[in-house]
């Protein structure tokens, strides 16, 4: 597999003519049997025409992916049953443009009546940004596999082609569940606020510590010969959730990751402190995208060979 940029060389292009080109080679046989045959000399200059186009042909389709120059850009996550996009970078640093050209999934030859294809034109000393569409079948690491780009420019007449196999990957996660409430909260009566330490709300008094700040200290307490104690405040941080794999009541590991892609969904939508807790990892409780996307990576990647990132 390719990283970086590659560029098409005379090593790295094939081509064989195509249906239109053998049949046209046939035709070219037949005229000059008859030429030869009959001594026709018009008809030996309109088959040698004929044949150097054919030629001329070839030369074009080879000409028209030589030295172009292919990196492949970063795919956004997507759901399962999605459309993943692949993002290719095709500069042309010749001053010719180059046209028709195709990408396809390699195993989607060119003779199949309608080729998961893509069609597009790289203008002279430009790059030109393609976007190849994969289905997202299911979840965890989607790679390109190996793509074909091939040519039939200008005339039909001959297959060009060449193999690109970039470490390009996209991230699939599982499919959401359409109806899946969140669970309860984590706190022991079930309202999932959690508070910390802060300076809003006081909670309580403790034991005074060489180091705490004196108007901390509770005079009154230290008045009624309780010695010394300090006041505590807490600052209320929200709702907070804990996911766990556990508490989803789904039969198969499918299903359960479906729950929890969804409940991650929601609490992130509701603004909530959530964590994860899977049957082999454990993410702390926070939120925000970066926290979500975390979340919903372990997810797609639960209890898969290959989790590591790309």
């Amino acid at each position: 597999m390719a990283q970086g940029t590659i560029t098409l060389t005379q090593r790295s292009i094939y081509i064989i003519p195509t249906r239109q080109g053998f049949m046209l080679a046939f035709v070219l046989v037949l005229m000059l049997l008859g030429d030869i045959n009959y001594n026709l000399s018009l008809g030996y200059v309109l088959t040698f025409l004929l044949t150097m186009m054919a030629v001329m042909s070839m030369l074009h389709a080879f000409r028209n992916l030589a030295h172009l120059q292919v990196r492949a850009g970063r795919a956004e996550a997507v759901f399962c049953g999605d459309t993943a996009q692949f993002t290719f970078h095709f500069n042309n640093p010749s001053p010719l443009p180059r046209y028709q050209l195709c990408l396809v999934k390699t195993g989607e030859t060119f003779w199949q009546t309608e080729p998961a294809s893509l069609q597009f034109d790289v203008l002279a000393r430009q790059d030109t940004e393609v976007v190849f569409p994969l289905p997202a079948t299911q979840r965890g690491w989607l790679q390109t596999g190996r793509l074909t780009l091939y040519t039939e420019f200008p005339l039909g007449l001959f297959y060009c082609w060449s193999y690109l196999h970039f470490d390009a990957r996209c991230l699939v996660y599982p499919r959401p569940m359409d109806d899946a409430p969140l669970p309860s909260g984590s706190s022991p009566d079930g309202t999932g606020k959690r508070s910390v330490s802060g300076d809003e709300d006081f909670s309580g008094l403790r034991k005074y510590i060489a180091g705490d700040a004196l108007p901390r200290i509770a005079w009154k307490a230290y008045a009624r010969e309780r010695g010394l104690q300090v006041k505590q405040f807490t600052t209320p941080l929200g709702e907070e959730l804990w996911l766990d794999y556990a508490d989803t009541p789904d039969r198969n590991d499918e299903e359960k990751l479906a729950r929890m892609t969804r409940w991650v969904l929601d609490a992130e939508a509701q603004g909530l402190r959530y964590g994860l807790r899977m049957p082999d990892d454990e993410l702390p409780s926070s939120s925000g995208i970066a926290h979500r996307d975390e979340c919903l990576r372990r997810i797609a990647l639960f209890n898969l060979p290959q989790r590591r990132q790309p």
